[in-house]
């Protein structure tokens, strides 16, 4: 069971990196790569402000996700005013946050086991003693309290990222960036600045990275430099497998489908884990479930991934003018 939660807490923190995926990747069509060094400078923002105490874990949050807007607003800065090709602005700035993480942590990694963070508060508002080893039943399954308080504040959290995230597209600002993304050129034509809603939807899809990074940190205890590479292709794989199990196209379910995406993406995970993978092939098998995520559709449309593509003269031949519609 507590391998169960974990799986969960971790599927829900990283749902909010697929939350922010999902803005650039769909919304934009946007390779965005900056979102593995917005998640790291997230979590080492938070670890620094953390062991410093400076401020409240909550406060903690923001500050790490304006962290994460601003390099998101970098990167969109050299794509729409300095025509730099998109998914080269987001490897520079990327590369660049390496160097940025390490001087604002001021080495490799900052442990967090005896500070305060979101997790710690919430189990203080529980009345989850950090040294009692209390546990409850889920369902008749014995399970740490502790365990259950993070799951359940992942939860509460990726909700209202996701519930925040809804009414803002539905607003005239988010309409807007939704515009941009469908059509440039017609968003233009009304009057819409493309480029900064360009730029303001990478800053917000960064804040999520790093809001997403920030929580990892906070509940692994620990914040690395490295801790953003390959995260990138995890919340693009969420997003991919979402859609896979949603197939509808609104803004709520595509939301949802990427929160499910996320969990369900880290139970294959678990699962290849637990049954003996090794972990240095980890990598290896997020690739292989995200081809699979991508060839599965195609296949469940009759098997048309492999048909020989028709001949347009004979489709033409075949078709009469009663059937077309």
């Amino acid at each position: 069971m507590p391998l169960l939660l974990g799986t969960f807490t971790i599927g829900f923190i990283l749902s909010i990196l697929a939350i922010g995926a999902l803005i650039s990747f769909r919304i934009f069509n946007f390779a965005d790569i900056t979102s593995e060094g917005s998640l790291a400078l997230g979590a080492s923002a938070a670890a620094v402000l953390i062991a410093a105490r400076s401020f409240d874990p909550f406060t903690v949050l923001l500050i790490a996700s304006a962290a994460g807007a601003a390099a998101g607003a970098v990167t969109g800065v050299l794509h729409t005013k300095f025509k730099i090709n998109a998914l080269l602005a987001g490897i520079l700035v990327m590369t660049a946050l390496y160097s940025v993480n390490l001087h604002v942590m001021g080495k490799s990694n900052v442990a967090l086991m005896n500070e305060e963070t979101v997790f710690t508060f919430f189990n203080k508002c529980l009345s989850i003693s950090e040294t009692a080893n209390k546990t409850v039943s889920v369902f008749g399954w014995p399970a740490g309290a502790k365990d259950l308080s993070g799951a359940a504040l992942s939860f509460i959290l990726a909700l209202v990222c996701g519930t925040a995230l809804f009414w803002f597209l539905r607003t005239e600002l988010g309409s807007a960036m939704r515009a941009t993304g469908d059509n440039p050129q017609m968003a233009s034509a009304l009057g819409v600045n493309t480029d900064l809603m360009v730029i303001a939807g990478l800053a917000l899809s960064n804040a999520l990275a790093a809001l997403s990074g920030a929580l990892l940190a906070s509940y692994q205890g620990f914040a690395d430099v490295q801790i953003g590479i390959g995260m990138l292709v995890w919340g693009l794989a969420s997003v991919i497998i979402g859609e896979t199990l949603v197939r509808e196209k609104s803004i709520g379910l595509a939301i949802t489908s990427a929160v499910m995406g996320s969990v369900f993406f880290r139970l294959l995970v678990a699962i290849a884990l637990r049954f003996g993978m090794n972990p240095n092939d980890m990598k290896l098998i997020t690739a292989l479930f995200v081809l699979m995520a991508l060839i599965l559709p195609s296949l469940g449309r009759g098997g048309k991934f492999f048909k020989k593509k028709a001949d347009p003269k004979e489709d033409a031949a075949a078709t009469k003018p009663s059937e077309i519609v």
